[in-house]
């Protein structure tokens, strides 16, 4: 059953069967040691999945309450838990805006290369890919990227790679995010795959923040301009900034499904990727800027809203949007 254990659903599946059994009744017909049944009847108690028998009745022991009632129970639970997170990786989301927000001014100042605070400013695209080699060079534990934009481009595959095999070859750990979208994308694919084989770890997400690079949780690389990484990016080592961007990369990880297992979905609720294009949507992005954001076409985005609208049973964008708030998926 949902969120339990093989152990405790198969002890909940025996007490369901034989209402008012004991411990030893019940070790006795799993084939399992009374330490083992209680430690089950720990859990189950935890998740409020027991009630005693009611009062007058005779009836010994505890009982579980019924599959339906458990079921809406755990769903509750984890729908709650899907809600925090959401809330506390958009809280960090915030945050990490407004830093790179910060720098971004600082790095607008004229005739300055490097800016106080251990901030070194990148001009253009070869800049930055020199300093994350160099960074790479320079890892002593792990790095841990976010690869936004979908459908990888040649050249970023091509210099991913040997990066990554030197990475590899130096037994340093190397975590990255990309968007779900690399999955209908065959070169991505091949290349996250590549990278699972050689003992890399790779999720995916509906949607990035922006473009991220961080080297031992002492050093992040982060446009200068979220909406246009080409412009080149900053080098921040200030403890409390790089500690910032480590918690929404945590936050980000947490909720990504790794690349061999299909994208998470939250229960009975859409996708991911429809649950992202539903806060696009209500931010006020145009399909063409959500498709972006998404790293979809297009097409793709357009037949995501109509999922969407099928799912929730809505006829138009507006009645969408009310169910969607009505659904708690805004």
């Amino acid at each position: 059953m949902l969120g339990l254990t093989k152990d405790s659903d198969t002890l909940y599946r025996a007490m369901l069967a034989r209402p008012d059994s004991g411990v030893s009744s019940l070790a006795a017909d799993l084939g399992w040691p009374e330490a083992r049944v209680r430690h089950c009847l720990d859990e189950l108690a935890d998740l409020s999945l027991l009630s005693a028998p009611p009062f007058g009745s005779g009836a010994r022991g505890l009982r579980v309450i019924s599959p339906q009632l458990a079921l809406d129970l755990l769903l509750s639970r984890q729908s709650a838990e899907v809600a925090r997170r959401q809330q506390e990786l958009a809280e960090k989301r915030v945050t990490a805006a407004a830093l790179i927000a910060e720098y971004q001014r600082e790095a607008e100042r004229p005739h300055e290369c490097c800016v106080a605070g251990g901030v070194e400013k990148l001009i253009g695209v070869q800049a930055v890919r020199q300093k994350i080699a160099e960074l790479a060079n320079q890892a002593e534990r792990e790095t841990a990227s976010f690869a936004p934009g979908g459908a990888q481009p040649p050249d970023n595959r091509a210099e991913s790679r040997p990066i990554a095999q030197r990475l590899i070859d130096r037994g340093i750990r190397s975590r990255t995010v990309y968007q779900d979208s690399i999955r209908n994308d065959p070169n991505s694919l091949e290349l996250a795959e590549w990278h699972v084989s050689c003992g890399n770890h790779i999720r995916t997400v509906a949607a990035l923040p922006m473009r991220m690079h961080i080297v031992d949780s002492a050093v992040a690389l982060v446009p200068l301009d979220p909406a246009d990484s080409s412009r080149g990016a900053a080098v921040i080592r200030e403890p409390g900034a790089v500690a910032a961007f480590t918690a929404l990369y945590e936050a980000v990880w947490a909720t990504a499904a790794p690349i061999g297992e299909p994208p998470r979905r939250n229960l009975e609720d859409p996708g991911s990727q429809h649950r992202e294009l539903l806060r696009l949507l209500a931010q006020g992005c145009t399909d063409e800027a959500a498709a972006r954001r998404l790293g979809v076409s297009l097409r793709t985005e357009r037949r995501l809203i109509s999922e969407l609208m099928t799912h929730l049973e809505a006829r138009s964008r507006f009645q969408l949007g009310q169910k969607a708030m009505e659904c708690g998926y805004l």
